[in-house]
């Protein structure tokens, strides 16, 4: 072979190579005068670029999405106050058309809430819940093997309030299944608490547990929640106090346990803040917490004995009010949706330090809500 025939080849295989690494990325957004609904990104890991790909379906307010575990359906919560006349928000279901980057739209059905700002599935793929932050409710669904929704098979209202000017009401902000899928959790901000369930996989239902709920500091605000790969430890991010809360699971009872609770800011910060979002990467080793207003992610190590924080690292979020972020599938690149500056920040990675680069890279995206490699 000759020399110009050898680049040539090498040329080849690695665009080939580049292809194969590539992924789909889909964001959701609050929706209005410039921005639709739900769009596609093409991911380039070696880069760390995205492609604007356009309009993968046009949806009402999509400000959350989640991944089917077959990898075949997403599913967004639409964000409304009212759906069909009635005051609740609604979920609806698509078919991923990976090739094209587009959604097909399955249905849609009332969340049996205002204000759904989370949807998630079970690790089976047929339970699907919601946590609706306006009307202080929570619901679950069934989902057939076409993908679609059922209308609400259990649904909850909360009611109460707690100390924060934020807490005038209940506001339940992310329903979390547990790693043996026999549990869920929804984190109430406005009651300052985690609501405990069991749930039946095959039917989608969701009774009260024994004990009904793990209860936070007053005034902390429960908001997101992410399990240790482990699955002994659950990390309970704080939206009011900008704090977190390192719990320990129990699956045979269905109980949380307090280990640890760790402040995000400095001692002497004084602006405003709200926690937004916690992600753990694979190994277990690593967490990082982004902080809205502060505009900043912080990084921790994570103890591989007690599942322990302790802070490693402060970098910029990329611009202004981080509202959701993820780690890419090949864990080099953490990816941030900043709502209030309109751009999907993109900042490196060092896997083996856990330690994030001070800057990257920007693509514009008009209030991006919520990221999901497919």
């Amino acid at each position: 072979m000759s020399s110009l025939a050898m680049k040539a080849w090498w040329a080849e295989a690695r665009t080939k190579s580049a292809m194969q690494d590539s992924r789909l990325l889909f964001a959701g957004t609050q929706t209005g005068p410039s921005s639709k609904g739900i769009y596609g990104f093409h991911w380039d890991p070696a880069s760390g670029e995205l492609k604007e790909l356009g309009l993968a379906a046009e949806s009402n307010n999509p400000t959350f999405i989640a991944l089917s575990p077959d990898g075949k359906h997403l599913y967004a919560a639409n964000e409304l106050d009212e759906y069909e006349g009635a005051k609740s928000g609604s979920v609806s279901g698509f078919i991923i058309d990976r090739a094209a980057a587009k959604l097909t739209h399955i249905n849609t059905v009332s969340s049996a809430g205002a204000g759904p700002c989370f949807v998630g599935l079970d690790h089976t793929g047929h339970a699907l819940f919601c946590a609706d932050y306006a009307g202080g409710a929570a619901a679950s669904f069934h989902i057939d093997q076409t993908g679609s929704i059922s209308e609400a098979v259990s649904q909850f209202h909360y009611q109460g309030r707690g100390p924060a000017v934020q807490q005038e009401a209940a506001h339940a902000h992310r329903a979390t299944v547990t790693p043996e899928n026999r549990y869920v959790l929804i984190n109430d901000l406005g009651l300052d608490c985690i609501h405990i369930y069991h749930l039946d996989a095959e039917t989608a239902k969701l009774t009260p547990n024994n004990p009904p709920q793990w209860t936070a500091k007053p005034g902390s605000g429960p908001r997101a929640l992410r399990f240790h790969p482990n699955g002994k430890w659950a990390y309970c991010l704080n939206e009011i106090a900008s704090t977190i809360d390192v719990l320990a699971w129990d699956g045979k009872t269905g109980a949380l346990t307090s280990l640890q609770h760790i402040d995000t800011l400095p001692k002497d910060y004084r602006g405003q803040a709200a926690a937004s979002e916690i992600v753990i990467d694979s190994s277990g080793r690593f967490a990082y917490a982004a902080v809205r207003f502060w505009d900043r992610v912080v990084t921790y190590s994570i103890d591989p004995a007690t599942g322990s924080l302790s802070q490693i690292g402060v970098t910029s979020c990329g611009s202004k009010v981080p509202r959701h972020m993820t780690l890419d599938p090949t864990e080099k690149w953490l990816l941030v949706a900043n709502q209030g500056s309109d751009n999907i920040a993109v900042i490196q990675r060092d896997a083996q330090t856990g330690k994030l680069a001070e800057a990257g890279n920007s693509f514009p995206l008009v209030k991006p809500q919520c990221l999901v490699f497919v």
